[in-house]
């Protein structure tokens, strides 16, 4: 090797160095550039914080029911005879709808009528006529007792006077003594039967004649009442809804042949979890939509039930029309909103703007004027499907990320956009919709 090229070797290396270096330095910092513009930053939409009602508002599933309802079923087996309403009817408390055949019946009811006036007329007799032949015959059998003691009583008092005087032996005064004891027994013991029969044998007398005639009363009530059951009147007011018999078809006992119900009243039945019926209150108004109809129906809370359904660990409530729509009938199936709770001055923001942490704490994100979204802890009141009320944590006036929120960092950058005219036409038309609901329910 040529010794001048080896001299010049180590000059090289040395000038190569720097310009490695300069490099690597000229890389690095392209590469810093390169991180710092790969920062995100996020678009969202924002809303400043307002105040304003909110409702707690539960909403269900519902049936409509009448709030009289009666379904008639024959008492007795027999042909129905003749109807008197049609289906879709108005009838009226105890007006006769339908009749069954009764000619057995009535002949039975006939007859026992009968049996009745005859018992009734023994009892009177009873009561008015003197002590029966039995009680006559003690009386004579008395008074003849008692003629033949005192007879004895004289024959023993004169043969004692005449023993005493030593004039009458004295086998006869012994003689005269057993007379007089027996015709005193024989006297009391008539006098006793007498008593027996004057105070029981008179009383039992007019107990079996009143026994007789209210057995025979029984009966006649009894057949009055089978006649009865053949005519099927209608225990309330209301419309005929059901009649799936026909005259001449069989009516078995306990069968129905017509339902009856006060359409008048009518009541919209739903289960709900017991948190939300806690909150519910009888008087709290309510609304019923009807499916196909724009405006809901006016309506309030009318029961709560005191005990939860053991099947569904639900509790049913009960919501009143106060003036029931044509279109409302009952067994449809609608869509009941109960208003528990209104605030009117309420700090609210959109409910899709509430976010949970991991920690279960709610917060919102507001924008920064930093350019960065910071995360706020609040405190949630009354919430619904489309605000919640913000009882802690922020101001009225804040900036509220409502769109793009979801799942971001705290303090990540982020930029503003305005929302497009269809976003803001959206949003008009959400809000003029909303206010109805608003002022309905304050």
């Amino acid at each position: 090797m040529n010794p001048k090229m080896n001299h010049l070797q180590p000059m090289r290396r040395k000038s190569i160095a720097p310009a490695c270096a300069v490099i690597g330095l000229f890389f690095l910092g392209g590469c810093a550039n390169a991180e710092k513009e790969k920062e995100p930053v996020v678009s969202v939409q924002t809303t400043p914080t307002k105040r304003g009602p909110i409702s707690q508002v539960i909403s269900a599933e519902a049936v409509v029911f009448p709030l009289e309802q009666a379904t008639i079923a024959s008492k007795i087996t027999s042909t129905i005879k003749k109807f008197h309403v049609q289906r879709g009817a108005r009838v009226k408390k105890g007006q006769l709808l339908a009749e069954l055949e009764n000619a057995d019946l009535s002949g039975i009811a006939l007859a026992s009528k009968g049996d009745y006036k005859q018992a009734e007329a023994t009892y009177v007799t009873t009561v008015t006529s003197g002590l029966p032949q039995q009680i006559q015959k003690a009386e004579l059998d008395a008074a003849n007792a008692r003629a033949a003691f005192e007879a004895q009583q004289k024959v023993y008092e004169s043969r004692k006077e005449l023993f005493q005087q030593g004039a009458l032996p004295r086998r006869d005064l012994d003689a005269a003594e057993v007379a007089f004891l027996q015709a005193r027994s024989q006297n009391e013991q008539a006098q006793k039967q007498l008593a027996d029969l004057q105070r029981v044998g008179k009383e039992q007398g007019l107990k079996v004649a009143e026994g007789t005639k209210e057995s025979a009363q029984g009966r006649m009530l009894n057949a009055e009442a089978q006649l009865s059951y053949s005519r099927i009147v209608s225990p309330i007011d209301g419309v005929v809804t059901d009649r799936p018999l026909y005259a001449g078809d069989l009516a078995n006992a306990n069968q129905p042949i017509l339902t009856v119900m006060n359409t008048s009243r009518l009541i919209v039945k739903s289960h709900i979890p017991q948190s939300e019926a806690a909150v519910l209150k009888v008087g709290n108004p309510a609304e019923v939509k009807i499916p196909g109809l724009d405006e809901p129906v006016k309506a309030h809370v009318s029961l709560v039930s005191p005990a939860l359904d053991p099947g569904s660990t639900t509790i049913e409530v009960w919501v009143e029309a106060k003036k029931p729509d044509p279109a409302l009938r009952p067994g449809m199936s609608v869509e009941v909103l109960m208003t528990a709770k209104t605030v009117k001055e309420a700090l609210i923001v959109s409910t899709a703007a509430v976010f949970k942490s991991l920690e279960g704490a709610e917060y919102v994100l507001l924008a920064g004027s930093d350019g960065q979204a910071h995360q706020k802890t609040v405190q949630v009141g009354i919430r619904n499907a489309e605000f919640t009320q913000i009882v802690s944590g922020i101001n009225a006036g804040d900036p509220v990320i409502i769109s793009g929120g979801y799942a971001l960092p705290d303090k990540t950058k982020i930029k503003v956009e305005v929302p497009t005219p269809a976003e803001k036409e959206g949003e008009n038309k959400s809000g003029e919709a909303a206010k109805p609901d608003s002022k309905e329910k304050e």
